[in-house]
């Protein structure tokens, strides 16, 4: 019975679009960004100069922060400030420029010969590998690079990697704004540069520049079907990206958006993507024919199917086959479990192995056969379209990589409209329980235990805001979604992977409202933190101890406030402090992930020196790209597009 539903659903699609529109399946490939010619189709030598950038103000652009210089009709340049920069190479985030003043190519160059200013439209690219020189400490050097192809220079033909290898994407040392002279410190005398893509294992030799516009004037500056992207390099900087089925530049006054599909194999574009209009009636009045009876065998088939009873597990194969095709990309990279495997690990999802009741649904503790600790996160949508979206978050959670993140091991998708995200579940429990003694091992946490835990939560979840494209969200922090690993070290899980369509009309200001979210939730966690309590009233009961100066009525008492030195004190106060703030101006973008990140790091590093050092302001706030200067990212964060 459920081949001939499903038969009847996919044909009954098909006709539904016809004859105006191509397959489910072709709509929903996806297609990178291109790099898009201005409406001048302005062109140097061979470089065809692409939106926003042009050669005379008379070409569509959005600042003349990008109108480039053409010498001999041949070679292309940037001028910023009193330099030129010959551009290589477009992309479509940045361009890729020469080093500046040099006559010819040269493998070493000095560490003061790149003379960029950053500012609020150009910024040096995290995916510059940079080559040092001569360098007496080599404690900079790392080893990422030794397997990428850095081109020589000067017909040498050397691809040998440099003596000392350092990727700007690395944090440790350089940050975004800095000159290269930075590592003079470290004794290097010369340097080269190559930008190395993502996907790819090659370089090629120059210094790629960042682009964006400021993003106080960024105000219906995105096209339709396109959204904004925060920049990584600029300070304030934002871009617009088409959203998915569309390609261009992504802004108004430039190409837009168009529609992408493949047909034959084959690429097309806007006008292409739709099917010709037929004069053949007859064509028609079949498709109405055929479209009518498969409406009536769709109804049949899903009556008979609504009588027979359904046993969870029941046709696993082939609605984990329709459920992948309707998704629009795969979303499980690992393991797709079965129903019956997770709820006899969960034994039958009972109440008390449950660890936290989320606004998508709960989350329950599990061990396989195999003896795996897991937390399965049951999720329920409430239609197909709930279903594709849920999916969809999945392949892009699965896609990134960190320490602080709890490894997706897969998912189940053996219910219509009830899929179950498999996370790994660390033997530490959650940090819910440890605050309230509910491990078996009464311990509780000491206050350099819960430092580490909010600096940590923080710091993945502003490298999730600001560093993955797009942003990833969380929608739904509680301390119960932060698991601990055996050295109290943070596992995020528990995503709300439920969102707005991507292709709701008000896309930008809902992640707007999820990254507020987010900030309000990591308030909550530090008064939990603080008070060791999560009782329904303890926000309107800290906010009131906190503004009157009374933070020790909240401590909790295993936290023994009295008898701590006074520098902790004062930390306890400052993290109080910061909880308010979350509260108060993270509804409202005040207040930032990246700016709670900064200050739990900087208290965290103060409290290994013991000493303490009060916050700012509470009116002061700080630029998302602050998280590049602020706080460092994890050695094996990756994320994969």
């Amino acid at each position: 019975m459920f081949p001939l539903l499903l038969t009847c659903f996919i044909l009954l699609r098909v006709i539904s679009y016809f004859p105006f529109s191509n397959s489910l399946h072709e709509q929903q490939l996806l297609v990178q960004p291109l790099v898009v010619p201005n409406e001048c189709s302005d062109k140097c030598g061979e470089l065809k100069i692409p939106f926003p950038f042009h050669l005379n103000s008379s070409c569509g652009s959005i600042s003349n922060a990008f109108r480039l210089s053409c010498l001999n009709s041949t070679a292309l340049y940037l001028i910023l400030g009193s330099e030129k920069y010959r551009v290589l190479e477009f992309y479509s985030d940045g361009l890729l420029v020469d080093f500046p003043g040099l006559p010819s190519c040269r493998q070493y160059n000095d560490l003061n010969s790149f003379g960029f200013e950053g500012n609020d439209h150009f910024g040096v690219s995290e995916d510059n590998v940079i080559g040092l020189y001569d360098c007496e400490d080599s404690s900079l050097c790392k080893a990422e690079c030794e397997t990428v192809d850095l081109p020589g220079c000067d017909g040498s033909g050397s691809s040998s990697s440099p003596a000392c290898c350092y990727p700007l994407s690395d944090h440790s040392v350089w940050r975004f704004g800095d000159k290269f002279s930075v590592f003079s410190k470290f004794g290097c005398r010369g340097f080269s540069s190559w930008v190395v893509l993502r996907t790819t294992n090659s370089g090629k030799r120059g210094v790629k520049l960042e682009w964006a516009v400021p993003r106080n004037s960024s105000k219906s500056v995105c096209a339709s079907n396109a959204y904004i992207a925060n920049a990584t390099s600029i300070r304030g900087g934002v871009r617009c990206l088409c959203q998915e089925g569309f390609v261009g530049d992504g802004f108004a006054n430039g190409n837009g958006c168009i529609k992408s599909c493949f047909k034959d194999s084959k690429e097309q574009y806007g006008n292409d993507c739709e099917n010709k209009k037929h004069n053949d009636k007859k064509l028609v009045i079949i498709g109405g024919v055929l479209s009518s009876a498969f409406i009536v065998a769709s109804f049949i088939a899903l009556f008979y199917l609504l009588k027979r009873p359904i046993k969870p597990g029941e046709f696993d194969a082939e609605q984990a086959n329709f459920h992948r095709d309707i998704s629009f990309r795969k979303a499980c990279r690992t393991r797709l479990f079965t129903y019956h495997e997770l709820e006899e690990a969960t034994k039958g999802f009972e109440e008390g192995r449950k660890l936290v009741q989320g606004t998508n649904g709960a989350m329950y503790a599990g061990v396989l056969q195999d003896g795996l600790h897991i937390a399965v996160h049951k999720i329920q949508c409430e239609n197909e379209r709930d279903l594709i979206q849920v999916l969809s978050q999945i392949e892009i959670l699965s896609s990134v990589l960190h320490r602080n993140l709890a490894r997706l091991l897969g998912c189940c998708i053996d219910l219509a409209y009830m899929p179950l995200v498999v996370y790994e579940y660390p033997e530490n429990g959650t940090l819910e329980e440890h605050l309230h003694q509910r491990r078996e091992l009464k311990t509780g946490l000491d206050w350099n235990k819960r430092l580490n835990i909010i600096a940590e939560t923080a710091n993945v979840l502003a490298f999730l805001h600001y560093e993955v494209s797009p942003p990833i969200f969380h929608r739904d922090l509680k301390s119960g979604s932060i698991f601990l690993d055996k050295n109290f070290s943070v596992k995020i899980a528990g995503f709300g992977l439920l969102i707005p369509s991507p292709w709701d009309s008000q896309k930008n200001h809902e992640s707007t409202r999820f990254q507020k979210n987010d900030v309000c939730d990591m308030g909550m966690v530090l008064l939990e933190i603080i008070a060791g309590s999560n009782r329904l009233d303890l926000q309107t009961l800290a906010l009131q101890k906190i503004r009157s100066g009374k933070v020790e009525e909240i401590v909790d008492p295993l936290l023994y406030h009295h008898e701590q030195p006074s520098f902790r004190r004062e930390q306890m106060e400052i993290v109080a402090d910061l909880a308010m703030r979350c509260l108060l101006f993270g509804g409202d973008g005040k207040l930032g992930m990246v700016d709670v990140a900064r200050e739990l790091a900087q208290i965290t590093k103060d409290n290994v020196e013991g000493v303490s050092k009060r916050g700012p302001a509470l009116e002061e706030t700080f630029s998302n790209s602050s998280l590049l200067q602020m706080i460092s990212m994890s050695p094996d964060s990756i994320y994969l597009p």
